[in-house]
């Protein structure tokens, strides 16, 4: 299975926060799964880093690349789907996240209810 893990998820594995659900942390171990990371992830990190609302040490395309992940592009489509998606969730960030789900067939790693309520592929985090 594909996988494709929001934010927190990313920063958790990377710091090995306990805070990770166990279901995540086998499947993300698994060497069946290839993992994605988005571009808008590493976006969104970048930008809350730097107005001091997140702290994730070093460089987070590097932390991608030590883990083994899979870098994920946005491309002109996930945008157009992302702009055009119910107002469940106001982040842009995770509406790419879910519109790049759907359009690449990935499975969402994600304890955002918010984002769950757009019904894409995720794995249950209990």
């Amino acid at each position: 299975m594909d996988l494709l893990l929001d934010t927190q998820v990313l920063i958790w594995w990377d710091t090995n926060d306990a805070n990770l659900p166990a279901a995540f942390r086998a499947a993300i171990v698994s060497p069946a799964n290839p993992i994605h990371i988005s571009a808008g992830t590493v976006w969104e990190i970048a930008i809350k880093r730097a107005s001091g609302k997140l702290s994730f040490s070093g460089s987070a395309a590097k932390a991608i690349e030590e883990h083994g992940f899979l870098s994920l592009p946005i491309t002109v489509r996930h945008a157009e789907w992302a702009g055009q998606l119910p107002a469940y969730h106001r982040d842009p960030f995770d509406r790419l996240l879910v519109a790049q789900a759907h359009l690449e067939a990935l499975t969402l790693l994600t304890v955002d209810d918010q984002i769950l309520r757009y019904q894409i592929p995720h794995l249950q985090a209990h």
